[in-house]
């Protein structure tokens, strides 16, 4: 009798025990979560919505005549064309390098990798020196040549294009690495084996692998080529209407004191940036669907 009672009392006591352990987690997440909410309103939330109050201040008319107005017109224009340029010639070299990679082994492989995070390491500024030096028709490395050929690099789109490459470099190859690497080379091999050649092994069997990382790497090459600001700022040498980006532009208006005309180009900018967050999660959704299939 005595020995089932005490068994009763252990059972009560284990079964109070995982109750306070509940309701300690249960506290504990919702200490946690309010922590997360309250982060996201003060440093997310609030200065997004900031940004569409300041740019509405003087009314829809001022931000209208902000947009069509010729420096912003032309600063959006050389934003796109600058990005529409970056984005196939990074996919490029994100497949090349990724399929070398992981698909072949060779002598400095690791260290290629590590080369290929080094504009992460690296300040957009010391990189938009980095080209200057490069480039510079004054004392550049290549200046000479340039000038001799009536070439310019600096202070002009082919500059800005340059740095922006270099600067979102390694988002695609990163995110192809990692799908390859996962992926593994079984169905390649077995292509390879019945004949296939180099091109239809990519076509056919690569391709439809690694088309979601491929396009999730190209949202966010795209994401950090519209919103460049250091290195672009260091290359452009800041002519109006012709080498200045958004980001450049919203410094310039800033500085001017044309507040509202300068969150009206920083919300254009917010906007874009809503939308490449709303496809990113689209893919992330569908690269989840597939692998639950």
């Amino acid at each position: 009798m005595e020995r089932e009672l005490n068994i009763e009392r252990k059972l009560t006591l284990n079964s109070h025990t995982k109750k306070g352990i509940k309701l300690k987690g249960k506290s504990f997440q919702i200490i946690l979560t309010s922590i997360v909410i309250l982060f996201l309103a003060l440093f997310l939330f609030l200065p997004l919505v900031s940004i569409f109050i300041k740019a509405l201040q003087d009314g829809f008319g001022v931000y209208k005549e902000t947009i069509v107005n010729d420096e912003t017109l032309a600063a959006i224009k050389l934003t796109f064309i600058v990005t529409i340029i970056t984005l196939p010639l990074n996919a490029i070299f994100g497949v090349s390098i990724a399929w070398a990679t992981t698909k072949f082994n060779f002598k400095g492989k690791n260290l290629l990798v590590t080369l290929i995070e080094l504009p992460f390491a690296m300040s957009p500024v010391v990189t938009g020196f980095l080209f200057v030096l490069l480039f510079s028709p004054n004392n550049g490395v290549f200046g000479g040549w340039l000038k001799e050929h009536n070439l310019k690099v600096i202070f002009s789109t082919p500059g800005i294009v340059l740095a922006t490459i270099f600067v979102t470099l390694p988002f695609v190859a990163k995110e192809l690495i990692a799908v390859m690497q996962a992926t593994g080379s079984a169905e390649e091999e077995a292509a390879l084996t019945l004949g296939a050649n180099g091109w239809h092994i990519f076509g056919k069997v690569t391709l439809p692998k690694i088309k979601w990382g491929l396009l999730y790497g190209i949202i966010l090459c795209n994401a950090r080529a519209v919103g460049e600001f250091g290195a672009v700022s260091v290359v452009s040498g800041h002519i109006r209407g012709e080498t200045i980006t958004m980001p450049l532009h919203i410094e310039n208006l800033y500085n001017e004191y044309q507040f509202p005309q300068a969150y009206t180009v920083a919300s254009l900018m917010s906007i874009f940036a809503i939308l490449t967050l709303v496809i990113k999660n689209i893919i992330e959704w569908k690269v989840q669907k597939v692998e639950k299939q």
